[in-house]
């Protein structure tokens, strides 16, 4: 079979369609770990070649993440990072040293990963053909092993149980915090959607967990015993003192109840990552108990390293504007948590867009009224809510609401009502983060966007 290039690979792969589009318009049954067993099975189990963390949870897992990467990257060891969804590209997903995979590699292992599928398909072996995320997940744990990572850090993609990336024999599972998303899939209670994300939990592993409800804490207790791992709590043995910030970013004191305490200094933005730094640094010790060669310096290293772009990013200087792929409502009000912090008595203005899948009436209950102006539009995804509706369901919450469907005009829009002292953010979802980030860059037709000049990218220019 011709080998593709990368332009050609990313069109095929999206055309495949994710787990919620198609089980949308076939069955549920693509949710499941069928096809990416056998899919394995016929690369002679990649994932094998080297050791994994499952990271799963609502909020928080890709930041986890990319610490616990930054973290092992520190140590010296070979890491392999595994995230979803991406911001600009499709290869920033599988990273190896912190690099995503080259595009030329990228085509050739999907032409590779082709080749089998179709010769799977036409032998019986698969019942459909692999889904986008499977095929994404099996081509990073395929490179992983070609790479001759030492571990790999894989995040979870939707729930856990059924999830592609669960077809690892991971070491460690970590649990972030559990909240309501993907309803539809998971359950409609946080005890239900719990039970799904625990299903990371392998026999005989260890597990930490930093889930804080108390149904999610004991689903999570339960599914521990009943596979015999150990449990780590974060919220019972892990806690931060002598909590300080500057412009957004933290430090403090990691305290545990049987180990050193640690100074650590977060890169990454936000009050919630301090709860998040400390599920990385319970993982990270869990590895190092496992024997790999992690220290405590090593985690102060990859903790005040870490880069996570989409998340508390700031994009642009005067006016400031950062950006957040904030798309449910925890992540709203952990976003709310942060303007009072840090913007107390500054103006702020929204750009924002959602898609139509997500809890958006209360996300904008939670974000509207707090800012002087928004601006609405429609990130480039065919799940995205049309701005129209959202000023229906929200033009209680606002007196300043404005359309804009197109991104980038949108962005304009928003500089136009700012003055250097205001700060923008742009949240809502990732698509939309990763459209600004695409479509506003400077090789996109923008100005630098950590300089002072304004960024007025045309609206036309797409």
């Amino acid at each position: 079979m011709e080998t593709m290039d990368y332009a050609g690979a990313t069109r095929y792969l999206i055309s495949l369609g994710n787990e919620i589009r198609a089980s949308a318009s076939d069955t549920v049954q693509k949710l499941g770990l069928g096809n990416i067993t056998e899919l394995l099975e016929d690369l002679e189990r990649p994932q094998e070649a080297y050791r994994s963390i499952l990271v799963a949870g609502t909020n928080g897992k890709g930041s986890v993440a990319a610490m616990l990467d930054a973290v092992l990257r520190a140590a010296g060891l070979r890491s392999g990072l595994y995230t979803s969804p991406h911001l600009v590209e499709i290869n920033e997903r599988i990273r190896v040293g912190g690099h995503p995979i080259p595009p030329a590699e990228f085509a050739e292992l999907f032409s590779f990963l082709r080749s089998r599928i179709e010769r799977l398909l036409a032998a019986g072996r698969l019942r459909y053909h692999p889904t986008y995320f499977e095929c994404l997940t099996a081509m990073g744990m395929e490179y992983f092993r070609r790479r001759k990572c030492d571990l790999a850090v894989l995040e979870v993609g939707m729930g856990g149980r059924l999830d592609a990336t669960n077809i690892s024999a991971a070491c460690v599972s970590l649990l972030t915090e559990i909240d309501f998303d993907h309803e539809r899939f998971l359950g409609n209670t946080i005890a239900a959607i719990a039970s799904e994300k625990a299903g990371v939990i392998k026999p005989g592993a260890v597990v930490v967990s930093a889930a804080s409800h108390p149904a999610a804490a004991a689903v999570i207790r339960a599914r521990a015993r009943e596979q015999g791992a150990r449990l780590v709590e974060v919220g019972r043995e892990y806690f931060a003192e002598e909590v300080s910030r500057h412009e957004g970013q933290y430090s403090f004191l990691a305290c545990a109840n049987n180990g050193p305490s640690l100074p650590v200094k977060l890169s990454l933005r936000g009050r919630h990552q301090v709860e998040n730094a400390l599920a990385a640094i319970a993982g990270a010790r869990e590895l190092a108990r496992l024997g790999f060669p992690v220290s405590d310096a090593d985690i102060q290293q990859g903790l005040a390293s870490a880069e996570w772009p989409g998340r508390l990013e700031l994009f642009r200087e005067r006016p400031r504007v950062l950006l957040d792929g904030a798309h449910n409502p925890s992540a709203a009000r952990a976003l709310v948590r942060f303007w009072e912090e840090n913007f107390p008595s500054r103006r702020l203005i929204l750009v924002y867009g959602a898609m139509r899948d997500k809890a958006v009436q209360e996300i904008m209950e939670i974000l509207f009224p707090k800012v002087s102006a928004v601006v609405l539009t429609r990130p480039e995804q065919f799940r995205a809510a049309a701005p129209e509706t959202l000023l229906e369901l929200s033009s209680h919450l606002s007196r300043n609401l404005v359309i804009e469907p197109a991104p980038a005009a949108a962005l304009e829009a928003a500089l136009a009502m700012a003055s250097d002292e205001d700060v923008i953010f742009v949240t809502g979802s990732l698509f939309l983060v990763g459209d600004i980030k695409r479509l506003c860059a400077p090789e996109a037709g923008g100005t630098d966007p950590l300089r002072e000049q304004p960024l007025l990218v045309p609206s036309g220019n797409r």
